[in-house]
């Protein structure tokens, strides 16, 4: 068996499971949390490769690569990886985002064997040819149209990342800009293929009814044969501050006006992005928040309103957006909103705010941990995109010690107008798709 080092351990809460994490000799990190509650496991390769360490006029290829890594290995043919999940009773799918990309497989308890050899053989026996390529470069620019160019919401957030980032590769879609995707070449795949598709970019993090030494025995067996790569250090760019508002307006085939804007927003490892996560919740984030109770509920200005703040290594936005009610307007939406805005930084959140919030945001925390699945993903996304699983645990803590007078703090700090994007959808009068009205009249808490 290949040589492995525990690296750390800790408590996954306070139900008696540890989560511990060790290491190959090639570097790859093997995160394993047993929970035996269900005879099922969830196994996820989590590789530290977005959008993020792409370049200009190469954007796009990390979730290229993500289409890639379903075809065909020199020990697989095309279709066989799925064919065999499949018949093993599990799933199979991934993601590409800006800090990562990973590879997720849940299977019954039975199934470690076939997960670890199917997993492995693709991260170093990918068939990387001018055929695989171009077909997936199709079915990337489908999604692209499809998702983007012929989807209002996908447009204006593309938009907004690329009007509120200047510098920063978050100026970028995921999915690249599309003469970037055209252009992409066969070299281009194969290099990045053996830069980031190795084992020293990557943490294969397995929770579920497993036995931690077969586990182990099995990952170094089929992944410690696989060569460390030298990894390219990302570039360290820091956006420049943003000193004025920006908005930008577009005609689109809408019933109603949509806006879609974006406040400046600390990085994930900032504890103030809890505490605006929080903040949001309080405002907007169920029926009693006061600005959806006010807008959607009571003046029925808003017929939907929505937001999150981007959980990205660097700093990123909080999202919001709304979709308006007929015979009401983008500007008066939003000097509505900024009446709310401007009325909470001047007085910040009240105890009840704080506290119901707040049990809403640990409520939601938990339940995310409920699955194997969830505690595989929440586990590898802390170690991709924080440096430490363990910064997982930091949540709940933070959150649990959060005052009104840290919220009105933060509130001032980043719901500023200055520090503001804003893209606007109008209706431009061409026929609209169906779902697209269904979805410009729906409300959500």
């Amino acid at each position: 068996m290949t040589d492995v080092t525990l690296v750390s351990e800790q408590p996954f809460g306070e139900g008696g499971l540890v989560s511990r994490l060790y290491q190959l000799p090639n570097g790859l990190k093997v995160l394993l949390l047993r929970d035996p509650s269900a005879p099922v496991f969830a196994y996820q390769t989590w590789f530290s490769v977005g959008s993020r360490h792409e370049r200009q006029g190469k954007t796009g290829i990390a979730h290229l690569f993500e289409h890639l890594m379903f075809n065909e290995t020199q020990n697989l043919p095309h279709g066989e990886f799925d064919r065999r999940f499949e018949l093993a009773g599990g799933g199979t799918n991934a993601a590409t985002w800006v800090d990562w990309t990973y590879y997720q497989d849940d299977l019954p308890a039975s199934e470690l064997a076939l997960a670890v050899s199917l997993e492995s053989e693709r991260m170093q026996n990918l068939l990387v040819r001018e055929r695989q390529v171009e077909t997936e470069r199709g079915v990337v620019i489908s999604e692209r149209q499809m998702r983007v160019d012929d989807d209002v919401d996908g447009f204006m957030s593309e938009e907004l990342f690329r009007l509120a980032f200047t510098t920063h590769p978050y100026h970028w879609p995921t999915i690249g800009w599309m003469q970037d995707i055209r252009n992409l070449n066969l070299d281009d795949c194969v290099s990045f293929y053996r830069t980031y598709y190795a084992p020293n970019n990557a943490t294969v993090v397995v929770a579920g009814d497993i036995d931690e030494a077969q586990t182990l025995e099995l990952i170094g067996k089929h992944y410690g044969g696989i060569a460390a790569q030298t990894i390219p250090a990302p570039a360290s760019i820091v956006e420049p501050p943003q000193t004025e508002q920006r908005v930008v307006r577009f005609r689109k085939p809408v019933l109603t006006d949509k806006i879609l804007m974006g406040y400046k927003s600390p990085a994930q490892h900032d504890p103030d992005h809890i505490r605006l996560e929080l903040l949001g919740e309080i405002l907007i984030g169920s029926a009693s928040s006061p600005i959806y109770r006010d807008l959607v509920i009571e003046k029925e200005i808003f017929s939907s309103l929505g937001g999150s703040v981007t959980p990205f290594r660097d700093p990123g936005l909080w999202e919001i957006a709304a979709s308006l009610h007929r015979g009401h307007s983008a500007d008066e939406g939003l000097a509505l909103f900024d009446q709310h805005i401007a009325h909470f930084v001047a007085h910040g959140p009240t105890l009840e705010q704080l506290e119901r919030a707040r049990a809403r945001t640990l409520t939601s925390f938990y339940l995310s941990l409920k699955t194997a699945h969830g505690k595989a993903s929440s586990l590898g996304e802390s170690q991709t995109t924080l440096g430490d699983y363990r910064e997982l645990w930091r949540v709940p803590q933070i959150l649990r010690s959060i005052t009104v007078e840290e919220l009105h703090a933060v509130a001032q700090r980043y719901l500023r107008p200055e520090q503001r994007t804003v893209v606007i959808a109008e209706p431009s009068g061409e026929p609209i798709d169906e779902d697209e009205a269904d979805g410009d009249e729906e409300s959500e808490a």
